[in-house]
């Protein structure tokens, strides 16, 4: 791990947290803002939580409630406890609440204030909270340097509004003892016990069994200046299974001036993942955040973007019908709302049913950002699966879920918690533009590892892809695996360790009865059996999901 001396994990760093001492160390924030302690009905307490400072932790249902705030920068605060380490990923937790009363939801943030630079603000945290009800705060953070101490802040929640702090909790993160459960996990979810029978004949004789694919795909986008990279050629085909158009499939990219339509560098790229026996995604149709719409499009009344969008529709989906196995059809609905804007309720589903109509093969999916890091109210699980609900009862054939996955300090529990509230669905989940930014390397490589555990571990995940890889081709800065000279850095080591951990190779003897057993990923095998006369016999077979052991009749 990049730096773990001297740190103490399950220890809360905020004394007092069940405040049995009252108010002891904490502080109102606001000239107006008044603090007291109160106890919870006990029916209205949490009974659930992903908090894992402690294995018999439970909500206390005792609160403090900050009162007669005057603004969102009043609340409560309170000095942590121990001097906090630099390049270790903190977690916060808790519980927040709004007074009774407060209509609707608001944004409650948890944050640090450093007392060597009481400018500097250290995000820990969001949650959109609400009156009647309680919400576990998620939130993490890391900090660079050692500080003189710190305090948290909770503030948030516009004038007027109460704010209720349960049991609030900043703790080191363990990820040696989450990397165990992890690949206890991954063995259950993605591995299974294979028995293959050859026949008493073959009893003694020396077998090879080796996966020569795995049926949980790893994919990384590419673009147009990459492919003309040796070194990024190299490392993309040796080590990734499918591929994703970094802009060239985009609205913006193939018609920034109205009327002049182009896909030969897209139809460039696809070609040569064609020739390396590569999928690719088709990311997007279109995409709902306005600052990233061409301005011809911006400009265009209501009738005329109508026909506009119709005219993309049918220039791109039919063009590549049948091409792409997955569509991302409007990018960061959570985020955007353009077309809603100027459409209405229904364009997003429109969008999907003219697609599906259009082409049926491809999966249809939504794609967005900051769903598995707990730090944006507008982007929670609850949201992204209200959003595919209202799309699903719009008709809309909604195929999967894409978590983007630019992350930054990630937190194994965290991101296990948003893909099983995601999970809820049904739908396939993909992490889709997965990129970790840390100008640490030995740090990149640790929060590489955490979220593709996560992912790889899950039940609902599909697949990855990386969001680039090479050095000076990347959109996030320090977030590479690749250096610009080709050589991979820690990170990258990390990477093709991981994918040759789930790789399952076997090799030993027939036994007496004629079978060989041993237990492998999910993917596709070549067996090679030795005969007795020195010939080499091979064949190919598949291990796919299922609880009980697979029994396979080889004709070898």
């Amino acid at each position: 791990m990049a730096c773990t001396k001297g740190v103490v994990f399950d220890v809360n760093l905020l004394e007092n947290s069940t405040l049995e001492d009252g108010l002891a160390g904490w502080a109102a924030v606001g000239e107006c803002t008044a603090l007291s302690v109160h106890n919870e009905e006990p029916e209205k307490v949490p009974t659930e939580t992903i908090n894992t400072v402690a294995d018999d932790y439970k909500p206390s249902g005792r609160y403090i409630l900050a009162a007669g705030r005057a603004g969102e920068e009043d609340g409560l605060r309170r000095a942590v406890a121990g001097a906090l380490k630099p390049r270790v990923t903190y977690r916060v937790a808790g519980w927040i609440s709004l007074g009774d009363g407060a209509e609707g939801s608001h944004p409650v943030r948890v944050n640090l204030r450093l007392d060597d630079d009481d400018e500097c603000v250290v995000e820990g945290g969001a949650v959109c909270a609400q009156a009647g009800r309680w919400t576990e705060i998620k939130g993490a953070f890391r900090l660079k340097a050692s500080p003189c101490g710190a305090t948290v802040f909770v503030q948030g929640a516009p004038a007027g509004v109460d704010v209720k702090v349960m049991d609030l909790q900043i703790f080191a993160t363990d990820r040696r003892a989450r990397f165990r459960k992890l690949r206890k996990k991954t063995d259950k979810v993605r591995k299974r016990d294979v028995v293959l029978k050859l026949g008493r004949r073959t009893g003694g004789t020396a077998i090879r069994v080796v996966q020569v694919e795995n049926s949980f795909p790893i994919g990384a986008c590419i673009n147009k200046t990459a492919i003309q990279n040796p070194a990024f050629v190299d490392f993309f085909t040796k080590h990734f299974d499918w591929a994703v158009l970094e802009n060239e499939l985009k609205w913006y990219y193939t018609e920034a001036v109205q009327g002049q339509v182009s896909y030969s560098d897209a139809d460039e790229l696809i070609a040569f993942c064609d020739r390396h026996g590569k999928p690719v995604r088709g990311h997007c149709i279109f995409w709902a955040v306005e600052n990233v719409v061409q301005p011809w499009v911006r400009a265009l009344n209501g009738d005329q973007l109508r026909a506009a969008v119709e005219g993309r529709l049918r220039s791109l989906v039919t063009r590549y019908g049948g091409r792409f196995p997955h569509y991302e059809v409007n990018n960061e609905m959570l985020h955007g709302a353009f077309f809603q804007q100027r459409l209405g309720d229904d364009i997003n589903a429109r969008m999907f049913r003219e697609t599906a109509q259009m082409d049926p093969s491809p999966a249809l999916f939504v794609n967005d950002y900051n769903v598995e890091s707990a730090n944006d109210p507008n982007a929670t699980p609850e949201r992204y699966v209200e959003l595919v609900t209202d799309l699903q009862k719009r008709g809309a054939a909604v195929g999967g879920i894409g978590v983007q996955g630019h992350v930054t300090h990630p937190v194994g529990d965290v991101i296990c918690d948003a893909l099983d509230r995601l999970a809820v669905t049904g739908l396939p989940v993909w992490i889709t533009e997965l990129d970790v930014s840390a100008a640490d390397e030995a740090v990149r490589a640790d929060d590489l590892e955490i979220v593709l555990r996560e992912a790889f571990a899950h039940p609902a995940v599909e697949g990855i892809m990386l969001w680039g890889f090479m050095q000076g081709n990347m959109w996030r800065s320090h977030a590479h695996l690749v250096d610009a000279d080709g050589k991979l850095n820690e990170a990258g080591h990390r990477y093709v360790g991981l994918r040759q951990e789930w790789t399952s190779h076997a090799r030993g003897q027939v036994d007496g009865s004629g079978h060989f057993k041993f237990r492998g990923f999910h993917g596709k095998y070549v067996v090679q059996l030795t005969t007795g006369a020195g010939e080499m016999k091979h064949q190919q077979f598949d291990v796919g999901k299922g609880d009980g052991p697979l029994v396979l009749d080889m004709d070898l």
